[in-house]
């Protein structure tokens, strides 16, 4: 399996449509996590972020939600930012429009209980989503993907090879993909803290996704 740690630039030409990395005055990363919230795991990455007084966007799984309310009260409470991640972790190829868009919005229900937003944030899971599906969700959703995936879920490269990887591929503006979940849970926790004191001692800034 080919990994690609940076999205390649031809791919962010053609969905054009959809937020790959944002422009930044000053050195700044986006960290994103998705799949949580969910219990301890969660927990550990906000402590982790706390160290650095670094922001991020937590891409929820709505059943998670709202199986997990206080942890995601938490999320809200240190000054992150939610984005909708479905309801039930559904891939966009294999799901129809409709039903596609109803379990976003079920989700979005969930997140609305914590967190007011303008234009919700939404990551499509595995990062599938057909063209048909951003038409129907463009207006509504500001549909966010990344430039550089960390693969903490991948047991197939070692914890060091893909934090070289994903700190050679960083750069400012980029929005990074890690994972809370319980399969990215033993990469994860070796990665993320380097990764942090890495990029913060070039005196890079981690900051949530907000879009106007």
């Amino acid at each position: 399996m080919f990994h690609f740690y940076k999205i390649p630039i031809l791919l962010k030409i053609f969905f054009s449509d959809l937020v790959w990395n944002i422009p930044a005055k000053e050195k700044t990363i986006y960290l994103t996590f998705d799949d949580g919230p969910i219990p301890h795991l969660t927990e550990y990455v906000l402590g982790q972020l706390d160290e650095y007084d670094a922001k991020a966007t937590f891409f929820c799984v709505g059943d998670n939600i709202k199986k997990h309310p206080k942890i995601c009260e938490e999320i809200v409470k240190r000054g992150h930012t939610l984005g909708n991640h479905t309801f039930n972790h559904l891939k966009g190829w294999s799901t129809s429009n409709d039903d596609y868009k109803q379990n976003i919005d079920l989700c979005q229900t969930q997140i609305a209980q914590f967190q007011q937003q303008a234009k919700p944030l939404f990551r499509p899971p595995h990062g599938q989503i057909t063209f048909n599906q951003i038409q129907h969700l463009k207006e509504k959703y500001q549909i966010i993907m990344w430039d550089v995936l960390a693969y903490d879920f991948d047991s197939s490269h070692s914890a060091h090879k893909s934090l070289q990887k994903s700190m050679k591929f960083t750069e400012s503006g980029s929005v990074v993909v890690f994972h809370d979940n319980y399969k990215a849970e033993e990469k994860l926790k070796y990665m993320l803290p380097r990764y942090l004191k890495y990029f913060a001692e070039k005196g890079f800034c981690f900051k949530n996704i907000v879009l106007r």
